[in-house]
């Protein structure tokens, strides 16, 4: 019943929106033939769109268990990344008990975009994802109170997640996948910046020669390493490459804004594998624990299972944690399997 009623809402949802030219979303991706079946969507994920103001509207995508929902997790993927990369983990929580929502990015993956190239990383500043994220679980997704809602955060997104909650997002727990804050530019960028929506010097469009996840050493994992350029690959429209300098600055801004506010995000956080200026904000939060898994590639959703079944056990107890107490059920590390 609770699958039938979101596919419902999502069917309308994609009826009203239209292709226009090239920046407009994209959702219905065509699954690469190569893949393995465990990096297929998820049993019964349906697509929809949601937008704030005049802004582009972004993609997100749900799929739930058959069973009541123990949790609710919403993924916020990182630069560069679609929803499609985070199935097979996607799947791995369904099958536990939760509802998984992933949004994409603003400008990125399968969400409409502000400029041409469509592969060219823009978004004017990181309010759009902040606000977006607010109205999906606000108007969209509406969590019961008999289960906890988490933000799963990777890479920038936590800069989302964490912007989300510190102008008033309520959720239950934000965990931060290897999270990521833009460290101090050699040239500052937070000053007036000509033509931001073009591309830095150096700038090279997306290429099937561009490196994958194994290639860039973001995981140890052949397989999984190649996830994300194989449906960019059959999905020219998923297809993204390096930020702008529009991109850079707003990352930049909504870095230093977080750092600043920092007291003022009161949600139990949880960082995994935390580096750089995101490691120095986890003591600055009211509540925030920090755990390791050394030798991981940062893409950790991705990594080999000696990497990947410790975090996602990891993320399991913290989940299991805001439910205790509050669902029939709770999601159980004891059952985590990689």
């Amino acid at each position: 019943m609770v699958r039938a009623c979101l596919l419902a809402a999502l069917v309308l949802s994609l009826a009203a929106c239209g292709r226009d030219g090239g920046r407009e979303p994209f959702a219905e991706s065509r699954t690469p033939a190569a893949l393995a079946p465990r990096f297929y969507p998820p049993e019964g994920w349906a697509w929809g769109y949601i937008g704030v103001g005049d802004k582009p509207v972004q993609r997100y995508g749900v799929a739930s268990t058959r069973r009541v929902p123990t949790a609710i997790v919403v993924i916020v993927p990182g630069y560069g990344e679609t929803a499609e990369m985070w199935f097979e983990t996607a799947s791995d929580l369904i099958d536990r008990g939760a509802t998984v929502w992933i949004l994409d990015r603003a400008g990125q993956g399968g969400s409409g975009r502000y400029v041409l190239p469509r592969d060219l990383g823009f978004t004017p500043t990181f309010d759009p994802d902040a606000a977006a994220l607010r109205e999906l679980v606000r108007v969209v997704i509406r969590p019961s109170p008999d289960a906890p809602l988490v933000v799963l955060s990777h890479d920038d997104g936590v800069v989302v997640a964490l912007g989300a909650v510190r102008s008033g997002l309520k959720v239950d727990g934000v965990v931060a996948s290897s999270p990521r804050l833009a460290e101090p530019p050699a040239r500052r960028l937070l000053g007036p910046v000509r033509r931001a929506d073009t591309p830095p010097a150096g700038w090279k469009p997306w290429s099937r020669e561009t490196a994958d996840d194994l290639g860039a050493r973001r995981t140890h994992d052949a397989w999984r390493g190649q996830v994300g350029q194989a449906w960019m690959t059959a999905n020219p429209d998923l297809r993204l490459a390096g930020p702008s300098l529009g991109w850079t600055k707003a990352f930049e801004a909504a870095s230093r804004l977080l750092e600043t506010g920092a007291p003022q995000v009161r949600t139990p956080v949880l960082m995994i594998n935390p580096t750089g200026r995101a490691a120095g904000l986890c003591p600055r939060l009211p509540t925030c624990q920090a755990t390791a898994l050394p030798g991981a590639g940062s893409a950790l959703h991705l990594e080999a299972d000696p990497w990947r079944a410790p975090w996602l056990a990891t993320l399991e107890r913290f989940v299991a944690e805001r439910a205790a107490g509050r669902a029939p059920a709770a999601i159980s590390a004891v059952e985590a399997r990689p």
